[in-house]
């Protein structure tokens, strides 16, 4: 296989930390790579050193196979909001279509439409600015994929999509020849399109062949294996200090050499590997959650003419866990606010209905955009409890950062952080999965398994929602909304099921109507073929009249004359008689039902 990336002895850090330092690896052809770390060790950092945004603080190299064609995929998509979709992508690929003839860029125009197609992105001349997040989302991917480039570098590909887009990415990624490095939290995504899993750890890359579950099993096996041998240098450490105590005067150079061996094995007897966990204890009491919760009666939403809630009714109830998913902009956001009451971020809807809340909830509300922290404040200015700060993972070196220093995930996780403190009994978690690493993710899911309370989720993140949710409100557009009482996984099951009965009945709905069809149409050219019929004239019509009457007659005759030469009552000469009527009978009507039926034929 040939190599597609070689790296050597980059570095990086900020101020006092250091996010990884000289490290190196190599990608080859038709590596599936994901980038897994704690949020704040340099995920982005390296990508945007890869794509030329940053440079690395000690030299190094980067060498990209030549010629081979790279697309890079980063958080955050620079755009026109006055351009449309499609001239957007144009313009954000004029490097790459530069170079292309008129043929091959006709064909990347197709493709740009028909990923756009995949996204549900189904107006290209739609303004950018009118996008939402996750449809900006959906621009990006399109005109990476489009470019169709051996080589993919995605920083965090998942976040803001719906599943629907999410699932036709992985498809789409899963059955591509390309070579990928990502990064991503989404554990059922990094599973069905990687092959590797590389982890930034202490500054320092570790690669696993295999997926997420033997990325599990050889960390672990990694960090025992560090912590027996640091076991180890701790034993010899005690044999050289009991040597240092016991020499009083080594000046020798053999023993001075000896010395500084001696200061060496401390400082490797000292790092000791802790694994840095989420503690949530503290927080695991809620304020007391009475009976009642939120009822939901007949509750209605209208954006002017837009439905995003029709005639929903439900009671939540005490300790439910419940995930909330459907496409963006079906309006999952618009019923947490409803059912909330936060009237001002419904602006100048309409709702309809009623819903009464419980006197005892007390809601712990996780917006995806409810971050407002001033950039100077520092992290303990947010949250001044240092003991529980550094139990989620924000250490005492962290304390005194600015926000503004601070990574996407540490940002999120120090939001999170201020909610749950709060110690709601109603948790509603508005996409609560972005940007956390996951490490985060594991620690937060055992945390709400155990929360004593109600529990609403809005994610993406279907081992999030498998792991957590009792049942799933279905958002499918128009206002409808559908219960499906099962795990996320559970569902697409049912779907894909019924999918392929709905598949298979169509299929046999198209068979039997082209059965038809033919049928119709071999009648149709039979008809064609037979030489046309002509109306009876009066004559020959009175004659078809006079021969249904004839053979009428002749029937009730020759009924008449069997009864009679059954009665054996008749005298020799009359039986005779009948006897030969009734053979002139069947002569007749032989003769007049022949010519009846060729009247018949002519009508």
């Amino acid at each position: 296989m040939a190599s597609y990336l070689q790296i050597e002895n980059i570095s990086k850090s900020y101020g006092p930390k250091v996010l990884f330092e000289k490290i190196g690896f190599n990608i080859n052809e038709g590596d599936k790579i994901a980038l897994i770390a704690p949020n704040g060790t340099g995920k982005t950092s390296l990508m945007r050193i890869l794509a030329g945004k940053d440079k690395s603080d000690s030299g190094g190299k980067i060498m990209f196979l030549k010629d081979i064609k790279i697309a890079f995929l980063e958080q955050e998509y620079d755009f026109d909001p006055e351009k449309t979709i499609f001239d957007q992508i144009m313009a954000s690929s004029v490097e790459f279509t530069s170079s292309l003839d008129q043929e091959h860029l006709w064909e990347y125009e197709h493709r740009v439409v028909k990923f756009l197609t995949n996204f549900n992105l189904n107006n290209p001349d739609q303004k950018m600015k009118e996008l939402s997040g996750g449809e900006v989302k959906r621009v990006a991917l399109t005109q990476m994929l489009a470019s169709e480039a051996e080589f993919f570098i995605m920083d965090e590909p998942t976040n803001h999509l719906d599943i629907d887009a999410i699932e036709f990415l992985e498809g789409h990624l899963s059955r591509s020849r390309c070579t990928l490095l990502m990064v991503t939290h989404d554990r059922y995504f990094l599973d069905r399109v990687c092959n590797t899993v590389m982890e930034m750890d202490h500054g320092a890359v570790y690669t696993y062949r295999g997926n997420y579950q033997n990325f599990l099993e050889k960390r672990e096996e990694r960090i025992a294996n560090y912590n027996a041998e640091t076991d180890k240098v701790r034993n010899i450490l005690r044999r050289e200090l009991e040597w240092i105590r016991s020499t009083p005067c080594a000046r020798t150079g053999k023993a001075r050499y000896r010395i500084n061996a001696f200061y060496d094995l401390k400082d490797r007897a000292s790092q000791v590997y802790t694994q840095k966990q989420v503690n949530m204890d503290p927080m695991k009491g809620s304020t007391r959650l009475g009976t009642k919760i939120i009822n939901c009666k007949d509750l209605s939403f209208f954006y002017d003419e837009d439905c995003y809630l029709d005639n929903f009714t439900y009671n939540f109830q005490r300790y439910e866990k419940v995930g909330i998913v459907g496409r963006n902009g079906a309006g999952k956001s618009t019923f947490l606010n409803l059912i909330t009451g936060n009237m001002q971020a419904l602006g100048n809807g309409v709702m309809t209905g009623s819903i009464e809340r419980g006197e005892s909830i007390k809601i712990g509300y996780y917006h995806q955009s409810g971050m407002s922290f001033n950039p100077q404040d520092t992290v303990l200015d947010i949250v001044n409890d240092t003991w529980l700060l550094n139990r989620f993972l924000f250490p005492h070196e962290m304390l005194n950062n600015k926000i503004e220093k601070l990574s996407g995930g540490e940002k999120r996780r120090l939001y999170l952080l201020t909610i749950l403190m709060q110690q709601p009994n109603l948790l509603i978690l508005d996409e609560p999965t972005n940007d956390l690493d996951i490490v985060t993710l594991n620690i937060l899911e055992e945390y709400l398994k155990e929360f004593s309370g109600s529990l609403i989720i809005v994610s993406h993140d279907r081992h999030f929602l498998d792991k957590l949710v009792d049942h799933l409100f279905i958002f499918c557009g128009d206002g409808l909304v559908k219960d499906f009482v099962g795990s996320y996984s559970e569902y697409r099951e049912f779907i894909k099921e019924y999918e392929a009965e709905q598949r298979s009945q169509a299929r046999a709905e198209e068979k039997a109507a082209k059965e038809k069809a033919a049928r119709e149409a071999a009648a149709s050219t039979l008809a064609q073929a037979q030489p046309k019929k002509k109306k009876l004239t009066y004559k020959e019509q009175k004659e078809l009249e006079q021969l249904e009457k004839d053979l009428e007659d002749l029937a009730n005759e020759k009924a008449e004359l069997e009864a009679s030469l059954n009665s054996g009552t008749l005298p020799f000469d009359q039986l005779q008689q009948a006897s030969e009527r009734i053979g002139q009978i069947l002569n007749l009507t032989d003769e007049k039902e022949l010519r009846l039926l060729e009247l018949y034929e002519l009508q």
